[in-house]
Order: structure tokens, then C-alpha cells, then sequence
């Protein structure tokens, strides 16, 4: 006799960021449900994890208002396209994670069809527009939250939500060692060492690479052992990033000596290093918990940057997750116009000349990285599986 097939989950992530939350999802799942099936989009973690890949993640990683525009009808027939397939295979739950302006509305669409939703990661209704929060419980049955003070949030509003810890909180030690890291990539113990990360989108890395590397070569002028190491997302970002690299040889730095390339490795390369130059993100939490001081920067296009500020879009002050988290400014952002190469590499040359952090601020990364650990609270995948096993019938 053929065995019953298990419970069908369909999840959608639309970066780097959500394919890793996706892939622990489906693994936490798996080790509970181990005949668990799992389709929908993804990465390529998520699909190392065993899920049917209906679309690539990338496909959703597009920011800003006019970037959107631009792909809009793409977008709109991979929505529509997993709302029927979602339907067709009724799943025992749909989760989305992260990639609010898509998946919400998907949601919507599935939870008024009768199929059980589930938004991981909140959109940040905390720093802004608050009252998202009530039309965002009428799109899902539950909100499984990163951060601790996102449920009370929702709970003004009468929304099912829960703090299910970051995983990212789990995968740093409470003491990252820096060395261990420089070994693992080759990289001497008494240089002065500065990781790159510009971004984990093709749009990121376009906008932000260039200034990147001009920050670099001014600190390589000012420090002439500085190593530097970029991570990359995917063989994509990487190619885009040489791209800009092979069009600035005046100002670029010769790879394999001084300046490293990696495949993956984003964590690795920041522990190893003494000082982080990143794109504002899940690269600025990483970072955080690696215990490395940063210097947060980010660009979006003029057009979109002009209707954020004319119409009071943005209502917070501070935009990186370390200061988000603090309630102060304790990392510094370098934003739009402020993003040059020499404001960057000014920003970054005292942590590379001390090569340490201060006592204060590893004191409070230290703080916060303990508030986001999950300890003994039920993790995300009790939190789906408590949702189906409350669903009538």
C-alpha cells in the first residue's frame, strides 16, 4: 500500500535573506513532519532544502517605487500563477516570508479562499505607519514576528502575532572568533582587514559598488596592508560587482592580493574583519551579531528617494537594524547624497586604524543580540504547525 503523501506547505521568499529563513523553516518543519512536502519560491537554499522551486526568489528582489513599476506585469503573472497553483494544491498552510508588497496581497487573495496564511518576518510596523498592522491581519492568520517588539504592536490591533526569536541570533557565537575566521580565508593575522558587502540585489550592488570600491582604494592608500573581502549572494551579484570593478582600473585594487572575492562566506568574512562597509539591511543585524563595527550606507533611485521624502513615506530617523533595535543611533548610516567614497572611507578609517571595537558598543551589541535569541519560546516552525493543528476539520 502506498503511503498517504504528507502535508504540502507553499512558501515564497524574495531575497537572500528570506531564502535562508526559509530553508531553517523547511528544515525545522521536516525534523517534525518528516514527510512534509514544500513548493512554492525560493533560492537556492531553499531548494537544497528540498523545495519544488516554482520561480526563483530573484525574481522578486526588486526595491524602490520606479524599480517595481518597471517589472510590474512580471510580478503580477508570478503572483497569479502561484495563487493558482496554491489553490489547485491546497496546502496545509501558506507561508510568506518577508517580500511584503508581494506576498501580502497574495495572502489576502489565499486566506479569503480558505487557505491557511502565515506572514514570517512583520514589515516594520514599528518605525512607521502603524495601522499597517490591522490591514495586514486581515491578509493572514498569523504574524510570526523576528523581533521583540513587534507582537505588542499587533496586539493593539487584535492580531495573532508571536515572537519566534532570530535565527540569526543562534548562528553567531556570543564571542565570534576573529581568528579562526582568518584562517578559514586565508587572511593574515596582523593586517588590517575590511569586509565589503554592498548589497545582496543586482540593483544594491549596482548603485552602492562603485562607491564601495572608491572607499576602498582611498583606505588602501591611507593603510597599505588593508585586506579586503566581498561575499556575494549569488554568482550574478558577484558579476556585477566585477563588472564595476573592470570599469574603475584606475581605481580598483588587484584581486587575490588585496582584494578577495568570495562565494558566499558573508559571515566568515565579517567576522574576520575589523570593520564592515554595508549595504542598509539583513547585512547590518549580521554584522551586529558578528560584534564588528560598521558603517552603514544605501541608495535608492533619485525618482523614488524624491516621492519618499515629499510625501512623508519614511517616518523614522534612523534606518539600520542595530540603531532600530537600540531606539539610537549607534552605527553610522550614510544615506542617499551622504553615500560617497570619502564619507564612507572616513567613517570607516578609526576602526580600521584601532582595529577594535569600543567596550560601549560591543557592550550593547552584546545586549541586543541576547533580546533576539529565541531561548525557550516555541521557534517558527511550532508556531506553523500550531496554526494548522488549530484549523477546523
Amino acid at each position: 500500500m502506498t503511503a498517504a503523501p504528507g502535508p504540502l506547505f507553499v512558501l515564497v521568499a524574495g531575497e537572500a535573506s528570506g531564502d535562508l529563513l526559509g530553508a531553517d523553516l523547511i528544515g525545522e518543519l521536516r525534523a517534525r513532519l518528516p514527510q512534509a512536502r514544500f513548493a512554492g519560491i525560493g533560492g537556492p537554499r531553499m531548494a537544497a532544502a528540498g523545495m519544488q522551486v516554482w520561480h526563483p526568489a530573484q525574481k522578486l528582489s526588486v526595491m524602490g517605487l520606479v524599480e517595481v513599476l518597471a517589472h510590474l506585469p512580471e510580478l503580477v503573472s508570478i503572483r497569479n500563477d502561484v495563487f493558482a497553483r496554491t489553490l489547485r494544491d491546497r496546502p496545509a498552510a501558506f507561508v510568506g516570508i518577508d517580500a511584503p508588497d508581494f506576498n501580502l496581497g497574495l495572502e489576502r487573495r489565499l486566506k479569503r479562499a480558505g487557505v491557511r496564511t502565515i506572514h514570517y518576518v512583520s514589515p516594520s510596523v514599528w518605525a512607521w505607519r502603524e495601522k499597517r498592522a490591522a490591514r495586514i491581519g486581515a491578509s493572514v492568520d498569523r504574524v510570526l514576528c523576528l523581533f521583540p517588539m513587534e507582537p505588542p504592536v499587533y496586539a493593539r490591533y487584535g492580531i495573532d502575532a508571536c515572537f519566534v526569536g532570530h535565527p540569526l541570533a543562534d548562528a553567531f557565537a556570543d564571542e565570534p572568533d576573529q581568528a579562526a575566521a582568518r584562517r578559514t580565508l586565508g587572511l593574515p593575522d596582523a593586517a588590517p582587514v575590511l569586509a565589503l558587502l554592498p548589497g545582496s540585489r543586482l540593483g544594491e550592488i549596482r548603485r552602492l559598488g562603485a562607491d564601495f570600491l572608491g572607499a576602498a582604494a582611498l583606505l588602501t592608500q591611507q593603510l597599505p596592508q588593508l585586506r579586503i573581502v566581498v561575499p556575494f549572494a549569488s554568482a550574478e551579484c558577484r558579476a556585477a560587482f566585477q563588472q564595476l570593478l573592470d570599469a574603475a582600473p584606475g581605481e580598483s585594487i588587484p584581486v587575490g592580493s588585496r582584494l578577495h572575492l568570495l562565494d558566499g562566506r558573508a559571515h566568515d568574512a565579517m567576522i574576520a574583519a575589523d570593520a564592515v562597509l554595508l549595504a542598509s539591511g539583513t547585512a547590518a543585524l549580521e554584522a551586529m551579531l558578528a560584534k564588528r563595527p560598521m558603517v552603514v550606507a544605501y541608495r535608492v533611485a533619485a525618482l523614488t528617494y524624491w516621492l519618499v521624502k515629499t510625501f512623508g513615506l519614511l517616518k523614522t530617523d534612523v534606518y539600520s537594524l542595530p540603531n532600530v533595535l537600540a531606539g539610537r543611533p549607534i552605527v553610522p548610516e550614510l544615506m542617499q547624497d551622504a553615500c560617497t567614497p570619502a564619507a564612507l572611507a572616513a567613517a570607516l578609517l578609526p576602526c580600521l586604524r584601532d582595529r577594535a571595537i569600543s567596550p560601549a558598543l560591543l557592550d550593547e551589541f552584546r545586549r541586543l543580540h541576547a533580546a533576539l535569541r529565541r531561548g525557550d519560546r516555541p521557534g517558527a516552525a511550532d508556531a506553523v504547525i500550531g496554526l494548522i493543528a488549530s484549523a477546523p476539520g
